[in-house]
């Protein structure tokens, strides 16, 4: 393949935290750069596809966002979509610590057990804009995220 035609890749990133965290809600910002604000829970999973280039690379990719459904009755269906994954966005709401415990001890062992892999992932803490209903502290965040060895925090 000549040096000038760019290189090609299929990245494919779950997110994965409790039902209304607002993982929905971050990939609508990201590729559609709006907010809704009436809360319409996901039901199985949501793919969404955004193409990226990095010109510096001469790299272009298909990222493809599997967002997937937090409820408790997708448990079960839920590892399917772990395949093939390359990485995982962790989400939890700053404003409800059961969402910020359920990290390590579901979704992190959800992401380990049906992985065929080690994806690397992130940990993002959202609905920080609500300051005075925060209940996780940026400290606290960022403590889990060294623990479970994740690429950044958000």
């Amino acid at each position: 393949m000549p040096e000038n035609h760019p290189k090609k890749l299929v990245l494919k990133l779950a997110l994965l935290g409790d039902p209304a965290v607002g993982k929905t809600s971050l990939v609508n910002q990201y590729i559609q750069h709006r907010f809704k604000e009436d809360y319409q829970p996901t039901l199985g999973v949501n793919l969404v596809v955004k193409k990226l280039k990095v010109e510096e690379l001469n790299l272009s990719a298909r990222l493809v966002l599997w967002d997937i459904a937090g409820q408790a009755k997708y448990d079960l269906s839920r590892a399917m979509f772990f395949q093939g994954c390359m990485g995982a966005l962790f989400v939890y709401d700053a404003t409800r610590q059961s969402t910020f415990e359920n990290i390590e001890t579901k979704w992190l062992k959800h992401l380990q057990k049906y992985s065929e892999k080690k994806p690397a992932y992130v940990l993002i803490g959202n609905k920080i804009d609500l300051e005075e209903s925060i209940a996780v502290s940026t400290e606290d965040g960022k403590r889990l995220a060294d623990e479970m060895r994740a690429s950044d925090f958000i």
